[in-house]
């Protein structure tokens, strides 16, 4: 056991997610066109002293967009109001943030998506003239007040970028993608998460984490974490290459990162359905899971391995996902040829 102290940032009983979360812009390991454009923007708000430009950042979950909210609040010295999609559910619940907003503020719509459209019809003109139109009374007596708001900046994050309504998506000033991190920069991630909880890790160890990481820090340090356990409970509490093997062995995470559901879908579509092509909402209910999990949290990730293709047709095992899972590659009754008597 490692009895030195924690560092400040990851105390015991601390959340250790926000104790890991970087602070500035400069740690941010990997995205380096977020990472430069928002330095740019923060950069020129600053000389002109006004608020930051309404952002827009979209990619596979997990690769830390909420996070980067809190970057950005931090660089521009400003308070970040956080709330979601799905929880802003009438008009009012909208006004009542926004009235509560005070100069240069921030604030977060996690699955900004899943706002409702009556929602969206207020926060148009929030965003672009920072106003707030209310309509008082029913009927012929109603009428239309419109309130100033001060100057604040929206962040909205979204895993589904085709969903946002074109009106709404055009009132971003910079629209941000996040990709899968390298390995090199999830190493970087797991090693920081390691030197603020003073656990022992060798280079040897840090890698093999990060190689089945799925390019994903959320799930890097998610994994860390499982290792850390494995290390104090099963070894000497250090973490090396044997011991995360180990652990990840255990959990059932193979050399390339993927875990029990990445392989039942990738056996279903295989053994069930022939390889495919075969629609996503089959293959959900053969996995019995969601077909939201399906999309948002396997398929990303089985495309970036190349074992996935998405057809017109529906969803087509490749002839790498065969050689990974152990199966002999058998071409789809489509790609074969077909043979005439004569």
């Amino acid at each position: 056991m490692n009895d030195t102290p924690l560092s400040p940032q990851a105390q015991p009983g601390d959340n250790l997610d926000a104790a890991l979360r970087i602070k500035r812009l400069d740690e941010l390991h990997g995205q380096d066109y977020v990472r430069n454009n928002l330095d740019i923007l923060i950069s020129a708000a600053r000389q002109r002293g006004d608020s930051l430009d309404h952002v827009l950042l979209y990619g596979p979950p997990g690769l830390g967009k909420t996070t980067v909210a809190h970057v950005v609040a931090n660089e521009m010295d400003v308070n970040l109001k956080i709330t979601a999609g799905p929880a802003i559910e009438r008009t009012g619940d909208l006004a009542a943030i926004l009235t509560n907003l005070r100069k240069g503020d921030i604030l977060f719509i996690d699955e900004i998506h899943r706002l409702g459209r009556a929602v969206e019809e207020i926060l148009y003109p929030a965003m672009e003239d920072f106003a707030l139109d209310i309509v008082i009374g029913k009927g012929p007596s109603a009428r239309n007040i419109r309130l100033k708001l001060p100057r604040f900046t929206v962040i909205g994050a979204t895993t589904r970028l085709a969903l946002l309504t074109s009106p709404l998506r055009a009132r971003f000033g910079a629209v941000l993608r996040f990709d899968f991190y390298e390995v090199s920069a999830i190493e970087g991630i797991i090693r920081r998460a390691a030197e603020l909880t003073n656990t022992p890790a060798t280079e040897e160890g840090i890698s093999e984490i990060a190689h089945r990481a799925r390019g994903t820090p959320r799930v890097a340090l998610r994994l860390f974490r499982r290792v850390r356990d494995f290390a104090e409970v099963r070894a000497d509490g250090q973490i090396t290459a044997q011991v995360a093997d180990d652990a990840l062995d255990l959990l059932e995470i193979d050399n390339l990162g993927l875990d029990g559901l990445d392989r039942i879908v990738l056996e279903s579509i295989i053994l069930k359905f022939g390889g495919g092509p075969v629609g996503l909402e089959t293959i959900a209910a053969s996995v019995s899971e969601e077909s939201d999990t399906i999309m948002d949290v396997v398929e990303p990730y089985l495309l970036q391995l190349g074992f996935l293709d998405r057809t017109p047709r529906g969803r087509m095992a490749t002839p790498r996902a065969y050689e990974h899972m152990g199966f002999a590659y058998q071409a789809p009754a489509s790609e074969q040829p077909t043979l005439f008597e004569g």
